[in-house]
């Protein structure tokens, strides 16, 4: 979990506190608070202590119990402002993938120009069908999330439209370990490598390899993406982040760039691919 959205959690646990302490009725003891609520004394601990994220009831419920109604929407302002941030795949898929294939449908639909670097999968604008269903398939079954593979799959495609709108550009960056993932069968894996090599050349994408054996500037990290130079999306097991603010902008397209100078474009990409291909088992 990152720092700076723990540290927003502890001052909404602060905030709690306070209201608990400062109630009009006179100051109410965790204990009190807890059997006020039906709660267990643990949870309101976990919460004032910023260790456990409340949801929009559980601030309604503190609100109302410490005497102080009003000040409901500035702490539910508060965990909206880091839960857009923070975005954790059990909330996200708990209604499937689909969902979450038209957020980021609608997220760049208007993006002209995007900067991706995928260090442990083919990205999603160029994956075919096949592959992108065993990607989705793997993932449901890690995060025990609803099985709606099929609609995931049809939001997923739909997206790749926007490769072959005017006036847009894909600036791809690929760990050549997500060329050779083995997360789908051997003749999967296959066609997909084949339609990566398709796609080099195409006007609206540009597509590098970053190969095994070229000298890094900066290790291959975490994949992620940036949406018209004003939004990063990168993600870990337990969530996405989406950051907005320029200084963390600009320190990605600093990333970006650095691992650009170590890919292979055209050609030289497209036997880095071939070699990956190849080696798949027969």
């Amino acid at each position: 979990m990152s720092t700076d959205f723990q540290k927003v959690r502890e001052e909404l646990g602060r905030r709690l506190g306070a209201l608990r302490t400062e109630s009009p009725h006179g100051p109410l003891t965790g204990t009190a608070l807890s059997a006020a609520l039906g709660w267990s004394q643990s949870k309101v601990s976990k919460l004032e202590n910023g260790r456990q994220t409340p949801t929009a009831e559980d601030l309604r419920a503190w609100a109302d119990a410490t005497g102080h109604s009003g000040v409901y929407e500035e702490l539910h302002g508060r965990l909206k402002g880091f839960e857009s941030h923070i975005r954790s795949w059990r909330r996200q898929l708990s209604s499937g993938h689909r969902p979450v294939q038209e957020t980021w449908n609608a997220v760049t639909a208007d993006a002209r120009v995007l900067h991706v670097w995928d260090s442990f999968a083919v990205n999603g604008l160029l994956q075919t069908p096949d592959y992108a269903r065993h990607v989705f398939e793997c993932y449901a079954t890690l995060q025990k999330s609803p099985r709606d593979t099929e609609d995931a799959v049809r939001a997923r495609m739909d997206r790749q439209r926007w490769l072959y709108q005017p006036g847009r550009r894909l600036n791809l960056l690929l760990w050549e370990g997500a060329l050779r993932a083995q997360v789908c069968p051997p003749e999967v894996l296959a066609g997909q490598l084949d339609r990566l090599m398709g796609v080099v050349g195409m006007d609206t994408v540009r597509l590098g390899i970053v190969p095994f054996n070229t000298a890094l500037l900066l290790p291959p990290a975490n994949a992620f993406w940036i949406v018209g130079e004003q939004l990063v999306i990168t993600e870990d097991w337990h969530a996405e982040l989406w950051l907005d603010d320029s200084p963390t902008v600009a320190l990605y397209l600093r990333v970006w760039e650095s691992l650009s100078e170590s890919a292979v474009f055209g050609a030289e990409a497209q036997r880095v691919i071939a070699r990956a291909r190849q080696a798949i088992p027969a």
